[in-house]
């Protein structure tokens, strides 16, 4: 008998039940060739933000979370490691110590080195605030043409970058003004009462950009919302992008975001956007940013995110 027989790799489960298989098992290295269901990569940037922000540790803990549930889903009847589902796992992209610039030049160059290795036919960024996605939506529209957006968050994203930069709340304005995405282009939902000023809103409308609040998301079937939003971009991109500012959730069900608030989304009916989502043809990547696990409460919002990992790969 081995001496090393209590001794277990560091980050696997604490206890391990013969018949039971974590989610966290699915999650396998990058090697050149190898292909998966979905693949994953970490983009730990939060020195954009405008609060205080612990986002760069998110990555690590939503793939820590994936330990939380098991392969199984009871309500569909099937299991993710039965059905030899695997998630390919690129790490985590490597930051500069100081200059913003250079990290978003790393997220740009990355995004497009594992959109070129074909290694799955969806793709996961793990933010990181959501400065990052003017990066990654740079990378794939030189990779795959127009690219249009469904965003899930509170606020448009839409400040001017005068008084700050290239901040958290500036993705979709640097998008646009750069030219890398049209207006019309951009789709966002569950919009929030009092966590926008006017004039970003005023912006939004004179770009062309869709709009739905909360109160749309409560009165109308989130389905038929999605179903309607993929319509309107099909005949006009060539990729579709989900963006999920995790602060799309009310503070109940995402207490580890910079910018929690009352009067968001239930976790369910965003799952249920994404699952509808993830149907068309034309929908291969997504980024889930702005968690800060120094904030969160028993790992709720990163359980939220791993989850949604989950989700999409049943589709």
């Amino acid at each position: 008998m081995s001496i090393f027989q209590h001794i277990k790799p560091a980050g696997k489960a604490l206890f391990k039940d013969r018949y039971t298989t974590k989610a966290a098992e699915l999650l396998t290295a990058w090697e050149e060739g190898k292909k998966g269901d979905i693949a994953i990569i970490g983009a730990p940037l939060s020195k954009p933000s405008i609060s205080h922000s612990g986002a760069s540790f998110a990555p690590d803990a939503i793939r820590r979370c994936l330990n939380s549930f098991t392969t199984y889903n009871i309500e569909r009847g099937t299991d993710l490691a039965e059905d030899k589902k695997t998630i390919i796992d690129f790490g985590d992209i490597s930051m500069h110590p100081t200059s913003i610039e250079e990290s978003h030049q790393r997220i740009y160059e990355s995004t497009k080195a594992v959109t070129e290795t074909n290694a799955a036919p969806f793709t996961i960024i793990l933010g990181g605030d959501h400065s990052i996605t003017t990066s990654t939506i740079k990378a794939i529209k030189e990779m795959k043409g127009t690219v249009g957006i469904i965003q899930f968050d509170a606020h448009h994203d839409l400040r001017n970058t005068e008084d700050g930069g290239p901040m958290n709340g500036t993705p979709f304005r640097r998008l646009i003004e750069g030219g890398h995405i049209q207006g019309e282009h951009l789709i966002q939902i569950g919009i929030r009462n009092y966590a926008n000023a006017k004039a970003y809103h005023d912006y939004a409308i004179k770009q062309g950009v869709t709009v739905y609040t909360m109160k749309d998301v409560r009165q109308q079937n989130m389905t038929k919302l999605i179903q309607e939003s993929l319509a309107q971009l099909d005949s006009q991109v060539d990729t579709i992008y989900l963006s999920v500012d995790m602060d799309v959730l009310d503070q109940a069900y995402a207490p580890g975001c910079p910018a929690i608030g009352p009067g968001g989304m239930h976790p369910d009916t965003l799952t249920e956007a994404i699952q509808t989502a993830l149907q068309h043809p034309k929908v291969h990547i997504m980024d889930i940013v702005e968690i800060d696990p120094t904030l969160d409460i028993r790992n709720m919002t990163s359980r939220v995110a791993a989850l949604i990992i989950m989700e999409t790969l049943v589709n």
